[in-house]
């Protein structure tokens, strides 16, 4: 699963309603954006430190003169580096993060589920929508039947036809 900028809105305010109408949390109807606000606000930091991640990747794989290939291998040594969780980890230290902001919020009156019940409920309706990098995936290579895979030319494809499949779904 992968978050986008674009669909912080959208899963911070279905979690809140989710939560809300599961009666799992209590908040006044003046504070409900607010709410909102504060599990976007976690999910943009997840995304910032994310970005520190990548460009401390982009320069350390400059400093060791290799090329664009490994950027995932020296991504995945620079989080463990910084103890940044990617992945469906990182998802689930975001939840983690919202679940205790749930409990401390000014902005939330009351919680009445165990964390458990609602670490479910809000991992739903992440998976929504971040789980789309596999469609995302899928239509890209059907698109591109008529290049090799493995090759230059479909690599580079591959990842112009992504990127036209994000725009076009509204996620970049």
């Amino acid at each position: 699963m992968r978050l986008f900028p674009k669909v912080i809105p959208i899963v911070s305010r279905e979690v809140i309603a989710r939560l809300m109408s599961d009666k799992d949390i209590e908040v006044e109807a003046t504070r409900i954006n607010d709410a909102e606000l504060d599990l976007a606000a976690i999910m943009r930091e997840y995304l910032t430190q994310e970005e520190k991640v990548n460009q401390a990747t982009r320069e350390a794989l400059e400093r060791r003169g290799y090329d664009h290939s490994k950027f995932a291998q020296v991504k995945r040594e620079m989080a463990d580096v910084r103890g940044f969780k990617m992945g469906d980890e990182g998802i689930e230290d975001v939840i983690n993060q919202m679940l205790e902001f749930l409990l401390i919020s000014r902005n939330v009156e009351e919680v009445f589920s165990a964390d458990n019940v609602m670490r479910m409920k809000i991992f739903e309706v992440m998976k929504k929508h971040l789980d789309v990098d596999d469609d995302i995936d899928r239509e890209a290579r059907s698109r591109l039947k008529h290049l090799q895979e493995g090759t230059s030319a479909f690599e580079i494809e591959y990842q112009k036809t992504v990127e036209q499949i994000r725009r076009a779904r509204g996620l970049i």
